[in-house]
């Protein structure tokens, strides 16, 4: 089963990020990948958050979402769409949603992130404050897929491990992790906290990002990765507009909780 994390450096220009996009996921789907994941923000990273509040859609109805529906029909593949603003009980504020559509262009789930940046970066001049133009979601959501049963997360979520233990609990093999991590906590944090959501949950993780600098003068990280459940990168990419593809086992983690019971041997 192979599968692909989408790296973009999106803009203010909704219009020109969905080519973009679209363009990635028919490489991903040249490729043999059946599902891919989009970025965080991927249709849109605007010079102010509550601009993002312009093209907030109702789940099921939008042209961001009939762009999705219409690509994962004409690329028969997957699709996990990163985030997207939706609208939310404050018309200023949205919430930072993640649709995931088949390859019939059905959709199948919508997580709406629960954890907000709001940090002071330590000694940088960096702050964000992302309820200021977000609202919080707040359930834990799985679907299932082709690839396995995925744990939808994004971005600062990979700050809380106990939604990935949630996740598990709900029998999640593989989690998604879009994300547009800043360039200074991606240098220090960025894959150790993936691989310790991988090696501690015995799962997957496929974590695509945003890359390189932004309307709202936000430096991200890129190097979007693929993690198997025993913390061994499967492939990477620093920066770039790509995807970054790799064969996944969806029996894997399965088998490895059978023979390493560490989940099995919780105590609360």
């Amino acid at each position: 089963m192979r599968v692909a994390a989408i790296q973009m450096n999106s803009s203010a220009d909704v219009e020109s990020n969905l080519q973009l996009a679209d363009r990635l996921l028919g490489e991903a789907a040249a490729d043999g990948c059946t599902l891919a994941v989009l970025p965080e923000n991927f249709a849109l990273m605007p010079e102010k958050g509550r601009d993002k509040a312009k093209h907030a859609e109702q789940p099921g109805d939008g042209p961001i979402q009939g762009f999705l529906a219409g690509v994962a029909l004409r690329h028969g593949i997957w699709i996990v769409a990163g985030s997207m603003p939706f609208k939310s009980p404050e018309p200023e504020r949205v919430y930072g949603g993640c649709p995931v559509f088949d390859a019939k262009g059905m959709q199948q789930a919508l997580y709406r992130k629960i954890h907000l940046f709001d940090v002071k970066l330590p000694d940088h001049e960096e702050s964000y404050q992302e309820s200021w133009s977000m609202y919080p979601g707040g359930n834990a959501v799985t679907v299932d897929t082709p690839a396995g049963r995925i744990g939808l997360t994004i971005c600062y979520d990979l700050r809380f491990p106990e939604l990935f233990r949630r996740l598990v609990d709900d029998d999640a093999t593989i989690f998604t992790v879009p994300a547009a991590f800043t360039k200074v906590t991606g240098e220090a944090h960025w894959q150790v906290l993936l691989r310790a959501r991988a090696v501690e949950n015995l799962a997957y993780v496929i974590a695509p990002g945003q890359y390189g600098e932004h309307p709202d003068n936000r430096s991200t990280y890129g190097h979007s990765v693929i993690i198997d459940p025993w913390g061994r990168v499967l492939a990477e990419q620093a920066v770039g507009d790509c995807h970054v593809a790799a064969e996944i086992d969806p029996d894997m983690p399965v088998r490895l909780r059978s023979e390493f019971p560490a989940l099995a041997n919780r105590r609360m």
